[in-house]
């Protein structure tokens, strides 16, 4: 050890087996996650870091279980060069420090904790995302007296060894699975990395053991599973999302003004007849209804709110525009469809002749199968605007499931 690099084992939590240091149970912590892998085992256009699980990107999962515990001071993100703006729109809204990762996991780890303003930091990976409150503070816990610790599940299944000479069993006696996140004193992960002098390590329980410090092993969780390969999102999206999908719905209402025409647009189809809807895009209230519905099971606003009628890029449009936008924010949150209803109300024009193909353009909108597509018609036996011609009013209700 260099004479200017020599550190007294005093300042740093449990060296060796020896007790040196006592945590204050309040002490905060940064969160340190990593996020700059390819993942390319799990199969996905993107990195997996950034596909949605359950309505939301993967690495967001992590980032409000963090941002959710009390003694979380700061949230540090490592992301390869080039995905700082996708990690940006994947965490909007969120208050977090983006840092570019390095070419390995230690590297990645070390350009985190350069940040890290507190005395505590937890590192862990953006592909775990079933992080609990409770397992959190058992690390905190555990870092009373140790320098740093870990989530760790025993081995359940047989080993066995491939060697040249044939299969060989191996024993399980004593061997863990070891997750993430890992907590530690950053005094303590500082000065193993300096002892590294830039060797890479496969995680941060294995550098600061290298650097003789002590670490605990504290219960964990299979729920914080890393997801890794394409069958693993499924499991994910089970897992975060309720054991069959969970389900959601929205409902629309929308009226428009009639007054003499040539025609009225209704539910993506025009039908000739000696009336016209009014309205800023085509009128067409069929789709109106249904475009709030499904930003309603979005939990996405109104139609007025993406398309205000004050905005002319949107005078006599195509309302099949709108409902292709509510759909696509749909399956941004998670949603896949199951199911469209919609009515309308009016003495005029007749349906039925329209109907079919009403519900067939219904169903390419929406990518619904046409059995899911229902259209109907009702009047108000001569009650109201609509009784009187002045007007046609619909309804819609859609429904679909959270992956």
């Amino acid at each position: 050890m260099d004479a200017d690099r020599q550190t007294p084992h005093s300042a740093l939590p449990g060296f060796g087996a020896r007790v040196l240091h006592e945590r204050d149970p309040m002490t905060p912590f940064s969160a340190c996650i990593v996020a700059a892998g390819s993942g390319t085992r799990a199969g996905r256009s993107l990195p997996k870091q950034f596909e949605r699980v359950a309505g939301k990107p993967l690495l967001r999962w992590s980032v409000e279980a963090f941002a959710s515990h009390p003694l979380c001071r700061e949230i540090i993100i490592a992301v390869a060069e080039g995905h700082i703006e996708m990690a940006r729109q994947a965490l909007e809204g969120l208050d977090v420090i983006l840092v570019e990762g390095g070419a390995s996991r230690t590297r990645s780890v070390k350009a985190c904790i350069e940040k890290a303003s507190q005395p505590l930091v937890f590192i862990h990976d953006a592909a775990r995302p079933g992080l609990s409150p409770a397992l959190i503070d058992r690390l905190l816990h555990a870092l009373e007296d140790t320098s740093g610790a870990a989530p760790a599940l025993p081995v359940a299944d047989a080993l066995a060894r491939e060697t040249e000479a044939g299969v060989e069993a191996v024993s399980r006696d004593g061997l863990m699975r070891v997750q993430t996140p890992q907590a530690f004193h950053l005094a303590a992960l500082s000065w193993a990395f300096d002892e590294a002098r830039g060797a890479d390590y496969p995680d941060e329980i294995s550098l600061v053991r290298a650097a003789e410090l002590q670490v605990k092993l504290v219960e964990g969780d299979e729920t914080v599973f890393k997801v890794t390969y394409p069958d693993d999102f499924a499991r994910a999206e089970t897992q975060l999302g309720g054991p069959s999908g969970l389900p959601v719905m929205g409902t629309g209402f929308d009226v428009h003004r009639l007054t003499a025409g040539d025609g009225v647009h209704l539910c993506g189809v025009f039908v000739p007849c000696d009336l016209a809807l009014v309205g800023h895009s085509d009128a067409d209230v069929g789709l109106h209804a249904l475009t709030d519905a499904i930003l309603g099971a979005a939990g996405a606003g109104d139609i007025g709110q993406h398309f205000p009628p004050s905005d002319e890029r949107w005078r006599g449009a195509d309302s099949a525009q709108f409902l292709t936008h509510a759909m696509q924010l749909a399956r941004e949150a998670g949603i896949s469809p199951a199911h469209a209803d919609i009515t309308l109300i009016c003495e005029r024009p007749k349906i039925g002749p329209v109907r079919d193909a009403m519900r067939a353009r219904v169903a390419e909108l929406t990518g619904l199968p046409l059995a899911r597509v229902n259209i109907k018609a009702t009047t108000t036996e001569k009650l109201g605007f609509t009784g009187r011609g002045e007007g046609i009013a619909a309804q819609a209700a859609f429904t679909g499931v959270l992956r």
